[in-house]
């Protein structure tokens, strides 16, 4: 494993890290101040800060190690926890997500200066400073927090005795750490400095350097390591903070850390003399001792046997998941996890769906040959099945991943807009594919931003409403029949309908003389171009964020639906299904073409009756479902396929939900009912408006997958003339 690669994991737990402090954040303002919560938020600030250093990012680990000063203060109770501390230690959370960012290459280093002499001032109990009086723009870059260490003058001079005042007598024993780097800790990018570097400002001093691996001059090769270390830390530092140093060490590096004694000796074999540097010989091994002598504690009467540090790969844990061992208590068995590449993930998932064609084309086969019907076939099924459920469970990543990116929008909102913001959120832990979750990221922040922006009202407007000053924006995620369904909805103004159909009017997008439903009206706010906006600002008045929510929900075969009540709220209601890899559907046939049509959009099939079927003013037929009319879509008709049949009372038609409502696609027949893979045609071939990918039967033949909304959305665009209804089903073709 190379640098590049141990940096990644550290990249990821970065990101762990983050989520953790999130969550963490929520339960402090929701006063779940226990020392646990506060406890996971140092942790993970103080992770982020060692692998900082073990990579030399020099700005990130210098604001971590500010950060980590105010929250070690909090967590011993030097500082007591209120609403502007939490505030503060929030909004340093912004400026680390920046710096972690940019180490990655992500963006600009953000300008801290402000944070740090806010964090600082709050160490010295001076937590007053108000968000409003930063001025990012007119920070002064930081200068470096320590200066690079290169050469062996400067890293001997790091590990001289700092001057400070010990105390004679110790109350809690020191710690002694030894260290001896592997010989090809270089080759693995762990250079020992950066650590060394980083005990000494947790209070090391050293006591001796272990030359006894050095050899002679002529033998000595720059690229390998032969020193070894021996360091005492105060007692009241934490174990695991001390081992955390070493996470992104070298694999081969044996790390030592062992409680001293209370008795005082002298370091090097009880000689009451320090040992004076002789010169290197090849044989006996040389201890170089302190320039003055050093009294420490005496080491413990069992030692410690010395344990190699894990490999990255192996001992990189999420920080949010650390627990600290308490002294003399049992350890808390923690679940066993592997980082696996994605593309390797990609490629179990595709070979796994073309065992399940495959599987479909041998049950084709042996049915042709009448042994359809043997029960190792049954059991092939069954397996296929659950292997294929088993790698799109892998696929699934909880929505906690793009939901705790939320509270950060609502905080910058909150600074922009003057409103009082609260974030309920619910399902979190529900799961969906990973393709979901990486492409309903930017739909959900317009989302987020409309219903503060537009949503939610001023507090003053609110109390003079009645209500609470503080809005409330609920976010949630379900399981429904198959699909995610996710919600975010405000307590705001909800919708004014007339105000919207007015500007509307104003802006040629419908005549005025136009007849609309309440859902049509709700449905202009997602035309291109379109807001209600008085002034435009860096949140809306564009006109642009709800088009591209509608767009993108459509490219994820999902649907958006509106609910809102004048002067109650609003909310928005995302409905996508749980994977983009593998769907139910129906295949049927249209003349010589065979098409599957997701199951998650039929209502219900039937061969109708002649009075049944009703043609008003020449256009496309009608079917009456139970007293209500529903048009009828020739899918032949639309997509040029020739031999379909034309008459519905000959045809099979299939009632379907779409975003425009209710509609009936007319098809010749219905041969089967499947699981079926889905391959991109955009990426095999190009996009297709009406098709929304395809899949290879059990017989090896291609069958196209319709894409409903655009479908029905084409036939009304092109079925009817100008107008509201033309331009409204317009938006979802």
């Amino acid at each position: 494993m190379n640098l590049d690669e141990i940096q990644q994991i550290f990249f990821q737990e970065c990101e762990e890290g983050l989520g953790a402090l999130e969550t963490a954040f929520d339960d402090l303002r929701r006063g779940r101040q226990d020392d646990e919560t506060i406890n996971t938020v140092f942790r993970a600030v103080h992770s982020i800060k060692g692998g900082a250093g073990a990579f030399g990012h020099e700005r990130l680990q210098h604001f971590s190690h500010h950060y980590e000063t105010v929250l070690d203060l909090i967590r011993n109770g030097t500082l007591p926890l209120g609403p502007a501390l939490i505030d503060l230690i929030v909004a340093a959370y912004d400026t680390l997500s920046d710096h972690v960012a940019a180490a990655r290459g992500e963006g600009a280093l953000p300008a801290d200066q402000p944070m740090l002499d806010r964090l600082e001032a709050a160490a010295n109990g001076d937590i007053g400073s108000s968000p409003a009086d930063l001025d990012d723009d007119a920070a002064e870059p930081v200068a470096d927090a320590a200066p690079a260490l290169d050469d062996f003058d400067s890293l001997f001079a790091m590990l001289e005795e700092p001057e400070f005042a010990a105390p004679a007598e110790p109350v809690i024993a020191e710690w002694i750490v030894t260290i001896h780097p592997g010989p090809r800790a270089f080759d693995h990018g762990a250079e020992p400095m950066l650590a060394l570097r980083e005990l000494v400002r947790m209070g090391g001093r050293t006591l001796g350097a272990d030359l006894s691996a050095l050899p002679l001059l002529d033998g000595l090769d720059a690229e390998r390591s032969y020193l070894g270390f021996t360091m005492a830390l105060p007692g009241t530092a934490d174990e695991e903070d001390i081992r955390a140093v070493f996470d992104f060490a070298d694999p081969h590096c044996r790390l030592t850390v062992t409680r001293a004694d209370a008795t005082p000796v002298v370091p090097v074999e009880a000689e009451p003399e320090p040992v004076v540097i002789a010169p290197v010989v090849e044989t006996a091994p040389v201890i170089v001792a302190a320039p003055t002598p050093v009294i420490i504690p005496a080491p413990a009467p069992t030692p410690a046997v010395p344990a190699p540090v894990q490999a990255p790969a192996q001992a990189a844990a999420p920080a949010a998941a650390a627990v600290a061992e308490t002294a003399g208590g049992p350890r808390v068995a923690a679940t066993q996890t592997i980082r696996v590449d994605l593309d390797k993930l990609d490629r179990l998932v595709n070979l796994v769906g073309e065992l399940v064609i495959t599987q479909a084309m041998l049950a084709q086969r042996l049915s042709e040959n009448e042994m359809g019907s043997i029960p190792e076939l049954s059991d092939l099924d069954h397996l296929t099945r659950e292997l294929q459920d088993s790698t799109m469970a892998i696929r699934a990543q909880p929505m906690k991943t793009v939901f705790s990116r939320v509270p950060r929008i609502i905080r910058e909102l909150e600074v922009e807009t003057g409103k009082r913001v609260r974030l309920e959120v619910e399902g979190e832990m529900t799961e969906v594919d990973k393709t979901v979750v990486e492409r309903i990221g930017e739909p959900l922040t317009h989302l987020i931003r409309n219903a503060v922006d537009h949503g939610l009202e001023t507090p003053a407007d609110r109390k003079a409403a009645g209500k609470d000053g503080e809005g409330v924006v609920t976010l949630s995620a379900a399981h429904q029949s198959g699909r995610i369904v996710i919600t975010v909805a405000d307590d705001g103004r909800g919708i004014d309908r007339a105000r919207v159909k007015a500007k509307a009017i104003e802006r040629g997008i419908i005549a005025p003389d136009a007849p609309l439903s309440e859902e049509e009206i709700d449905n202009l706010i997602f035309a291109p171009g379109f807001s209600t906006a008085a002034v435009v600002s860096n949140i809306s008045g564009r006109g642009v964020g709800m088009d591209v929510v509608r767009k993108n929900i459509q490219a994820l075969g999902g649907r958006i639906g509106i609910q809102s009540e004048l002067g109650k709220g609003s909310s928005f209601s995302l409905s996508l299904p749980l994977t983009l890899a593998v769907l139910d559907g129906m295949i049927v046939t249209v003349g010589d073409q065979t098409f599957v049509i997701p199951l998650t959009h039929i209502v219900e099939s039937l061969r109708p009756g002649i009075d049944e079927v009703h043609v008003v003013g020449g256009q496309s037929p009608l079917l009456d479902v139970r007293g209500t009319y529903v048009p009828v879509h020739r899918v032949g008709e639309q997509l040029g396929v020739t031999g379909a049949i034309a008459q519905p009372e000959k045809a099979v038609l299939i009632v379907v939900e779409s975003d425009q409502g209710q509609a009936v696609l007319m098809v010749d027949s219905i041969q089967d009912q499947r699981q079926v893979v889905v391959k991109s045609l955009e990426a095999n071939y190009r996009a297709i408006h009406g098709l929304a990918g395809a899949t290879i039967l059990g017989d090896g033949r291609v069958a196209l997958i319709l894409d409903v909304d655009a479908l029905i959305g084409r036939w009304r665009r092109d079925g009817r003339g100008s107008g509201a209804a033309a331009f409204l089903e317009n938006l979802a073709a």
